[in-house]
């Protein structure tokens, strides 16, 4: 009994033994095999970039069938808000809608469709869009700059999910304040 516990062969057993209780357990272990998308609720982002905002925040009056919203992040530096909302879509591909006051509008826009470059137009709903595309990293971005905000719609999905989120904006309401 001793020589079986001592040597190359007492190792190699001991190895064995520990590797086959592993392999057990790994499967006997239930795992999941469907893929888990975060969901985000963004109802309380929607009404603090609303309140905040100097300019009139759009929001999806509807998350299109089969897309799920992922993040959502207001950010505040001095008078500059900047709303982030991103979404997995039906395709399972990426789309984000951002919007900010922030100047110059160019430098805003071309930093997150990664491109400076516009590509064509588009009409949605009645709005003139840019359309930008970054092949590189398979980024399509529809960017409409206003007055006193830029809008943009970007990530990897294909245009016809873009233009579906697009289609779906609507100003925000402005939350009531209570009186005092």
């Amino acid at each position: 009994m001793r020589q079986f516990t001592q040597g190359f062969y007492g190792y190699a057993v001991a190895l064995f033994v520990c590797l086959l209780a592993v392999g057990l357990f790994l499967l006997i272990t239930p795992q999941s095999r469907t893929e888990h998308i975060p969901r985000v609720d963004f109802t309380i982002d929607t009404a603090n970039a609303a309140r905040l905002a100097p300019y009139e925040v759009e929001v999806p009056s509807q998350v299109p069938t089969g897309w799920t919203s992922t993040s959502s992040r207001v950010t505040q530096d001095k008078s500059i808000l900047t709303w982030r909302l991103g979404f997995a879509t039906g395709q399972k591909m990426h789309a984000m809608l951002a919007q900010s006051n922030e100047a110059p509008t160019a430098g805003f826009a071309s930093r997150l469709a990664n491109t400076a470059t516009v590509t064509g137009t588009q009409q949605i709903a009645g709005n003139t869009w840019e359309q930008r595309f970054r092949e590189d990293k398979n980024q399509r971005s529809l960017v409409r700059i206003l007055p006193d905000h830029t809008i943009i719609i970007t990530g990897s999905a294909d245009w016809p999910e873009l233009t579906t989120l697009a289609t779906t904006l609507t100003p925000a309401p402005k939350p009531s304040t209570p009186s005092s």
